[in-house]
């Protein structure tokens, strides 16, 4: 077969729409319950410590500086053996989310659940050991969210599952808000019963869902035929310029941790319960997902490029607008102001749209960039690499939150629930902490979303560019295909 012809059989190919409507909607019904399952943790566990175990904040932080370090050293074993592995018939993710999706449920429940016995090193021991079998389960059970890479070879039914997967996924993390909101009518302020009840709702629902998408999903892109040595992945990612792009931004938007950090804090300082956070998350929530749908039509005016820096100068704007909003209302407590901090949340969110999904279509576009230079799918191991940054700044943010919120003589002044027999009593915070709490919830997330659009400036993997890649890439595996 000529290069003409293969090349002509690859690109018509490639056109025609290649997922079923029922692949398509399972598989988006699978990441929202599975986002659902790690929203739950993202959400929740710190207040689960701080609240609910009354841990110090000197464990909490040293907790939140072990866990991006061991999450990182098995991310990278696991990469190795993602990417390392010969794939088989059922593809090259769907037998690792069948054989872990049931462990992560159950790490779920765990995470939200500790004996009463245990003195305080025996207990934080437990919750290390429970946090990293949470880290491995889904670091395998993630692959769900890379499969989107493998079900088609047209590039914009691609981007098509792409965006909706970023879309089901964001409106999936907020899921446990609403949740915990509605548990709480029912245990009203026991947050050790309303966390353990919404993980077992998470887990059931995430593992179930997991399981029967794995019987309809199939992963189309074919994969080099023969095990590879994936050290020598690393290094394909380390040279590739457009990775550093991606290597450096996120290592600096990871820094926004410490702002989310804050957010049910804040949530207890101006609505007086954590349970009461989807009133926060949610707005937050509806405007990623909007603020997705506008970025998808945006991409048919603008690349990808263009939208993301803009959405970072966007961010420092809302974000201040969002401070003041709340610094009024701290100043002059009414509903109106309240209303309207709250409805700000939402315009944050659209910026959160563009954080969420431009990176995703950008670390696909590096990994076809990377395939056609050494013909490896290397779907595990970039973002691993790319790990390598965000674990510093997790660690090093984790590290700072608690030191800076809990207790008195730190920046904040967080003052934690007192434990009575009715349950935990939530005092009044003061101005400067309420103050202090919205500043870093609003204008320090801003200002690391401005500075996460920055080495973008220097990304050339758009328009033509990008095309041409990705049918020199279709090439490339027709050839692979038929050798």
């Amino acid at each position: 077969m000529s290069e003409a012809s293969v090349k002509s059989k690859s690109l018509a190919r490639s056109d025609n729409k290649q997922v079923g409507n029922a692949e398509f909607v399972m598989y988006l019904v699978a990441v929202f319950f599975y986002t659902m399952m790690t929203g739950m943790v993202g959400n929740y566990r710190n207040n689960y410590l701080s609240d609910v175990l009354q841990i110090p904040k000197n464990y909490i932080s040293l907790y939140n500086t072990i866990l991006p370090i061991a999450g990182f050293i098995i991310n990278f074993f696991v990469s190795m053996y993602i990417d390392g592995r010969k794939p088989k018939g059922k593809g090259k993710f769907r037998p690792l989310i069948n054989l872990m999706a049931v462990p992560a449920g159950v790490f779920l429940m765990l995470t939200f659940w500790a004996p009463k016995s245990l003195n305080q090193t025996l207990l934080f021991a437990y919750l290390l050991i429970v946090a990293i079998g949470w880290t491995v389960a889904t670091n395998f059970c993630g692959s769900l969210n890379m499969i989107s890479n493998f079900m088609t070879s047209n590039l914009k039914e691609r981007d098509t599952v792409i965006s909706f997967r970023s879309i089901s996924s964001a409106v999936g993390n907020s899921a446990p808000l609403v949740v915990v909101l509605v548990l709480d009518l029912i245990w009203k302020d026991n947050l050790a019963v309303q966390y353990l009840a919404g993980a077992a709702l998470c887990s059931v629902f995430g593992t179930v869902t997991m399981l029967l998408s794995m019987r309809l999903i199939r992963e189309r892109v074919a994969c080099a035929p023969t095990k590879k040595n994936p050290l020598e992945g690393i290094v394909d990612i380390l040279k590739n310029k457009y990775a550093w792009t991606i290597i450096t931004s996120d290592f600096i938007k990871t820094f926004r941790n410490i702002a989310t950090y804050m957010g049910i804090y804040l949530t207890v300082a101006l609505l007086g319960s954590p349970s009461k956070f989807m009133l926060f998350g949610l707005p937050t929530g509806i405007g990623t997902a909007v603020g997705m749908l506008v970025i998808n039509f945006l991409l048919k005016k603008f690349n990808s490029k263009v939208l993301y820096i803009a959405s970072g100068i966007y961010s420092v704007i809302i974000n201040v607008a969002a401070f003041s909003a709340g610094y009024a209302y701290f100043k002059s407590p009414n509903p109106v102001l309240q209303i309207l901090f709250i409805a700000s949340l939402f315009l944050i969110g659209l910026q959160f749209g563009a954080s969420n999904l431009l990176p995703t279509m950008f670390q696909a576009d590096v990994l076809e960039s990377i395939e056609l230079k050494t013909n490896k799918r290397l779907d595990a191991s970039l973002p691993f690499v790319i790990g390598i940054g965000t674990t510093v700044s997790s660690a090093i943010a984790g590290f700072i939150a608690p030191q800076i919120l809990f207790d008195e003589g730190s920046l904040i002044g967080y003052i934690r629930p007192l434990e009575q027999s009715t349950g935990l009593v939530y005092l009044e915070q003061s101005f400067h902490t309420k103050v202090a709490l919205l500043f870093f919830y609003t204008i320090f997330h801003g200002l690391m979303m401005f500075l996460a659009g920055v080495p973008f400036f220097f990304y050339k993997l758009t328009g033509k560019t990008k095309e041409d890649i990705h049918n020199a890439v279709l090439e490339q595996r027709e050839k692979m295909e038929n050798k």
